[in-house]
């Protein structure tokens, strides 16, 4: 089937049209991307270079922190500059290119939390095993899944995207190109498009969400059953807290927006949705990973310490 795709580019409307609040969002947003991408850096750039963070779930939490800095990155920059500059245009191969990358990595996110959930189960429920069962393979082998997953899936969405027609509406009431407005602009049948969407992309959520839901069931019954004491049983839960609030961070606005059945209408609501998985959650992971955990905190510290360290030397 051939693309007859006649409209060129979409307009992004993006948040809001009030002068006042484009400056309070550019400013919001602006530092909300920036801790994004410096957080997690330092988070990619500590499970790289400190010895003690090598094991399965650091190396799971720098995967994490590193799809999070692409993620943010594809759709924030574009954001920030229709707060600056009004409404975006992008052509309709960047805007599929947008919606490619989106779905790759909010698909890849959720597999990666499922991985992480199951890294915790392991850790807690079987630790005599730990190391056999989350080998070094094992660890590799689960992060090309969840990654190769996300690819598929988003790829899924952007070929039969790619051959819907657009003729008149290229207006997106998005600030960026997801699927649910582009659908609502299509002249052509999307009956094939919603399945996608209702069958596919819901899968894609309540899959690895189930997966993390009976993760923490067996862990919570593992802990009750043979842990006695109460300071003992805290300590699991501890070591969980961190991957416990970055999956509400993620799972609630993702579950609000795509596993209810979609007719082809958009709300509003959606946008102001897509701005928590899409923008703050990014910026958060990385601070609830380092004022909860112990590790990061101190590999943090060495960090820092080495650098200035080395800055003295420079300037003496």
């Amino acid at each position: 089937m051939l693309n007859q795709t006649e409209v060129s580019e979409f307009i992004l409307l993006g948040l809001t049209d009030v002068q006042g609040l484009q400056h309070f969002f550019f400013i919001s947003f602006l530092l909300l991307y920036l801790t994004s991408l410096l957080g997690n850096g330092a988070i990619v750039t500590m499970v790289i270079f400190e010895p003690r963070l090598h094991t399965p779930m650091y190396f799971f939490l720098g995967n994490l922190s590193c799809l999070d800095i692409f993620y943010s990155t594809v759709t924030v920059p574009k954001m920030l500059t229709g707060f600056l500059f009004g409404h975006q245009p992008i052509s309709f191969g960047g805007c599929l290119a947008q919606l490619h990358f989106f779905h790759f990595l909010g698909s890849t996110e959720a597999v990666l939390l499922a991985t992480m959930a199951y890294d915790r189960y392991v850790a807690i429920c079987n630790p005599l095993r730990y190391a056999l069962v989350m080998s070094p393979q094992t660890c590799l082998l689960l992060a090309v899944a969840s990654w190769s997953t996300g690819f598929v899936h988003a790829t899924m969405h952007s070929v039969m995207t790619s051959q819907l027609s657009f003729c008149g509406h290229k207006d997106i009431r998005h600030f960026f190109c997801d699927i649910k407005p582009l659908l609502a602009l299509a002249c052509s049948t999307t009956s094939l498009n919603m399945t996608l969407l209702n069958v596919v992309t819901t899968s894609i959520v309540l899959g690895p969400f189930t997966l993390i839901v009976l993760s923490y069931l067996y862990i919570i019954s593992f802990v009750f059953q043979k842990v006695r004491c109460q300071e003992g049983r805290w300590k699991p839960f501890s070591t969980c807290a961190s991957h416990l609030t970055i999956v509400a961070l993620f799972y609630i606005p993702v579950l609000c927006n795509y596993t209810p059945p979609s007719s082809g209408s958009f709300p509003k609501r959606d946008v102001q949705v897509s701005l928590m998985y899409s923008a703050v959650t990014p910026a958060l992971n990385p601070l609830i990973y380092t004022l909860r955990n112990q590790e990061v905190r101190s590999a943090l510290r060495k960090m820092l310490g080495r650098k200035r360290f080395s800055w003295r030397k420079v300037t003496k």
